[in-house]
């Protein structure tokens, strides 16, 4: 009898050893695949981790391309602007500078007298033999009816400098004269101008004379044209600052 009971006690034991080792094996069973899970999970938010970051590297590149293009449109609508404005300085033509042409239309047409303007500033430019006999600084009739318009439109500037700049060709002055060199015949001229221009009434705080002789050609001395050219006298119209 007790040898039945141990039997069976012996049997139920190993019956419940082999219940417990099957239930540990599907435990362990169910954590590795839980911790695979959990690997897998943990690489593929690695992964997003890697592929986020690298979006937004993108998306800071991005962005600041962007703002570099917005700059180099910035800088290009106000060259634009610039353009613009500068374009319309040049079309522009000032009340005084209609006033000059329409007073010296006849001399214009005739060729004695050439007008220009740039930018606010307007430029008179006269032929020597207008003004002056060869190698004199004496004004002549042609010459003071021409600088009695130029004077008109001058008058009442304000905040204005007119400036009379005298320049001659590459020929030597005669020795015979008053004159010691070009530069003492180009300076003459341009006082010449000034004096008379100061005479009609024009502010002598306006005025300013300068002689170049013969150092800033506009054509060249190598024929009597080019040196008809160079002899001049310009008188330059600008802001007093």
């Amino acid at each position: 009898m007790r040898t039945r009971l141990t039997l069976a006690l012996a049997a139920v034991l190993a019956a419940a050893c082999g219940v417990d080792k099957d239930l540990y094996a599907a435990k362990e069973l169910e954590a590795q695949q839980n911790m695979k899970k959990y690997q897998d999970e943990s690489q593929k938010a690695a992964d997003l981790e890697k592929k986020l970051a690298a979006t937004q590297a993108r998306l800071a590149d991005t962005q600041q391309e962007l703002g570099e293009q917005r700059q180099r449109l910035g800088q290009l609508s106000t060259a634009k602007a610039q353009l613009e404005e500068e374009k319309g300085e040049l079309q522009k033509k000032s009340a005084q500078y209609e006033q000059l042409a329409a007073s010296l239309k006849g001399q214009i047409a005739a060729g004695q007298i050439e007008i220009s303007e740039l930018r606010g500033k307007m430029t008179v430019k006269l032929k020597d033999k207008v003004l002056f006999a060869s190698g004199s600084a004496a004004l002549n009739k042609d010459g003071r009816a021409a600088l009695d318009a130029v004077a008109d439109a001058f008058r009442n500037l304000k905040d204005k400098n007119v400036i009379v700049s005298g320049y001659t060709d590459d020929v030597p002055v005669s020795k015979k004269g008053p004159w010691k060199d070009n530069w003492d015949l180009s300076t003459a001229r341009a006082v010449s101008v000034v004096r008379y221009l100061q005479s009609k009434d024009v502010p002598p705080v306006m005025l300013g004379a300068a002689g170049f002789s013969e150092f800033r050609p506009v054509d060249s001395n190598e024929t009597p044209e080019g040196r008809s050219q160079n002899r001049r006298i310009e008188i330059a119209l600008t802001a007093a600052d």
